[in-house]
């Protein structure tokens, strides 16, 4: 398809196919996966389901070319959508995708997130009653605010007289900038100096507009799925503000949606309520062993366990072999309902299959990886037959029949090693960076780090199918056994 993407109009991003592709090809060595899903997020980047200038997408598009989004703006779909382009440079190394993962994770930085480290919900599609009334442009308003850069502007982002929607313009692109360059005579660099210029002025005006309506509650599961989106951020571009975004968004939930071993599901106004869902416990689960990886303090892995645990005594249905969306001690419902679905959010059987796949290999507790194959088997065949419906386990099955492999990084403090390998794609993996002593010595109760050995010199264990290898200590060794 032209435009990339699943289906016609409505287009949905579907992040999780697009993860799901990426992990095929490298399966299958077959590269036409890769260049769909590649295509797909590069057509996303230049519509106008992106703001161009603000960063973020909004919800999805109403054509079949990402140009005319629903101009509503979703916590979740800034979210999971910068893992797949943070996925994307770790496959292409192409820095378009990083631009467009740091544009989106500032946006939320910026837009949405409050002042005690939680993250707002969304916010409208319309302001002053007409929709996207907040996001477009007149050709005349540009002009006048940008006055002898307005036409090098207009010709990148497609701005006419006319416009591209209800005669005002959604900021798109559909020209590369060495075309640009070549129109106007000067370089690349300095037409990209020109068009951040124009944008911050242009979002500086923008920003004394009405704005859209704000959901301003704070969802446990979607804050989950923000800190796994910052860490990943903070994996491939090594900018410390997304680490700590993600470390702070822990504190948060811990602070005030945590009550001892229970989670709950959404604050607002100084109050938390509402019993936590299975998304809840397996997302900020799942969230945990993100940032565990890059910095190991137990406190991670401890927690994420007490969840795990929490998730297979209070949630887990033995007769279909699949979790229960509430909790068996939650305000009883006349019916416990279920879902394996992933769809614009995954699903958290999904999602605490990879949890509990994660925690197996950590801590060496067969009754996780017991868990995990049973989802797996139970749901293997309709997810073969309807893989659209379960991008995300998909990914989990890939994980698991790959086998994972586990890599300490020992003595690591921002080591050439470790961002060689934050930055490769190696879905498969579990990558853990020890930084300091005392981080090992707190971890070693637990199978995965036992054996290992703190030093002077950066190292790497890299481990598979229970055997490990000697300390490695290059690069070129590192990459014979990955």
């Amino acid at each position: 398809m032209a435009y990339g993407g699943f289906g016609s109009a409505p287009k949905f991003p579907n992040a999780a196919n697009v993860s799901f592709l990426f992990r095929y090809a490298k399966l299958t060595g077959l590269s036409k996966f890769n260049e769909f899903a590649l295509k797909t997020l590069n057509k996303m980047a230049k519509g106008g389901i992106f703001d161009q200038i603000g960063g973020g997408f909004h919800r999805y598009s109403t054509d079949a070319r990402w140009l005319v989004p629903h101009f509503e703006k979703m916590l979740y779909d800034n979210a999971l959508i910068p893992v797949n382009y943070a996925e994307a440079y770790q496959i292409t190394k192409d820095p378009f995708y990083l631009e467009i993962l740091n544009k989106t994770l500032d946006y939320v930085l910026r837009e949405m997130m409050s002042t005690a480290g939680g993250f707002f919900s969304a916010y409208d599609a319309d302001s002053e009653g007409i929709e996207g009334k907040f996001y477009v442009w007149k050709k005349s308003e540009i002009n006048e605010i940008l006055g002898d850069d307005a036409d090098l502007f207009c010709l990148y982002y497609d701005v006419t007289e006319g416009g591209n929607w209800e005669g005002n313009n959604i900021l798109c692109n559909n020209i590369n900038i060495s075309a640009v360059a070549f129109h106007f005579g000067i370089s690349e660099d300095n037409i990209r100096e020109i068009l951040t210029n124009c944008s911050t002025k242009l979002l500086d005006v923008r920003s004394k507009r009405i704005r859209p309506g704000l959901d301003d509650k704070i969802l446990t599961s979607w804050n989950s799925l923000m800190i796994t989106a910052f860490a990943k951020g903070y994996r491939v571009t090594n900018q410390t503000k997304y680490l700590d975004a993600a470390k702070n968004c822990i504190s948060f939930i811990e602070k005030n949606l945590l009550d001892e071993d229970k989670l709950l599901r959404t604050y607002k106004n100084n109050t938390a309520k509402i019993d936590g869902y299975l998304e809840d416990y397996s997302y900020f689960a799942n969230a945990l062993l993100d940032v565990f990886e890059i910095e190991p303090e137990s406190k991670y892995l401890d927690l994420s366990l007490k969840l795990g645990c929490y998730l297979v005594d209070h949630f887990w249905d033995s007769e279909t072999n699949s979790f229960f969306m509430t909790s068996d001690n939650h305000e009883k419902l006349i019916i416990r309902p279920k879902s394996n679905y992933d769809l614009s959010l995954p699903s958290g059987n999904s999602v605490s299959c990879f949890v509990m796949l994660r925690l197996y290999h950590l801590t060496q507790k067969e009754k996780f990886l017991k868990i995990a194959t049973q989802i797996m088997e139970s749901q293997a065949q309709i997810a073969a037959e309807n893989p659209f419906g379960f991008g995300y386990l998909l990914n989990t099955i890939y994980a698991y029949l790959q086998k994972p492999t586990e890599i300490t990084i020992v003595n690591d403090e921002n080591s050439e090693i470790s961002k060689y390998l934050f930055t490769k794609f190696m879905p498969e993996s579990i990558l853990v960076a020890i930084s300091h002593k005392s981080q090992l010595e707190k971890l070693a109760k637990f199978p995965f780090f036992t054996g290992k050995i703190f030093d002077d010199e950066t190292f790497v264990y890299i481990c598979k199918n229970f055997s490990c290898s000697l300390p490695l200590k290059s690069i070129d060794e590192i990459d014979l056994l990955i």
